[in-house]
């Protein structure tokens, strides 16, 4: 059985206030998806409103919004962990441009013209940035990247250690 130490630094804070912050905003377009019900008469446990309802594509568009959010939300949640081993403040910022681009697409779509989510989509930067730092993080892990920087090290259990990137 073999084990690995990661060393967590000071902007690894910023990963769980991100989670929260993206709880928060999943919590406010779900309130927007709930107003939303009130307002064009659409109950429960209808999903969406039927396309003959005068009301359907504005109902529709607050909730399809609110649906992107939570389809998301586990991706997210995967890469901001694996992103942020190596590379935190990166990490984070990436994912703060995610964050804001949800609240940003869900103030478009919600506003009734679907077009308008494509406000949101500078978020991609983010989720690509998020990728990349994912893969870099596996290879570092595999030992396919190497550093000089000794503050990074995983101590393997069989006694080898594997200096990997770091800052």
């Amino acid at each position: 059985m073999s084990g690995i130490q990661v060393e967590l630094q000071p902007a690894h804070g910023f990963v769980p206030l991100l989670v929260v912050l993206l709880l928060f905003v999943n919590l406010w377009a779900g309130a927007k998806v709930g107003r939303a019900r009130k307002l064009y008469g659409i109950d429960y446990p209808q999903m969406y409103a039927e396309q003959s309802d005068k009301n359907a594509k504005a109902f529709n568009c607050v909730q399809r919004g609110h649906q992107n959010i939570m389809e998301n939300i586990p991706i997210f949640l995967a890469l901001i962990f694996t992103s942020s081993i190596y590379r935190p403040q990166i990490a984070a910022i990436a994912s703060f441009v995610r964050v804001l681009a949800f609240i940003v697409y869900m103030r478009g779509y919600s506003s009734g013209d679907p077009k308008k989510r494509l406000q949101g989509s500078f978020g991609y930067l983010g989720l690509l940035a998020s990728i990349v730092l994912s893969v870099e993080a596996s290879l570092r892990i595999l030992g396919l990247l190497y550093s000089p920087n000794p503050k990074l090290e995983f101590h393997m259990a069989s006694d080898a250690t594997v200096r990997l990137l770091g800052w």
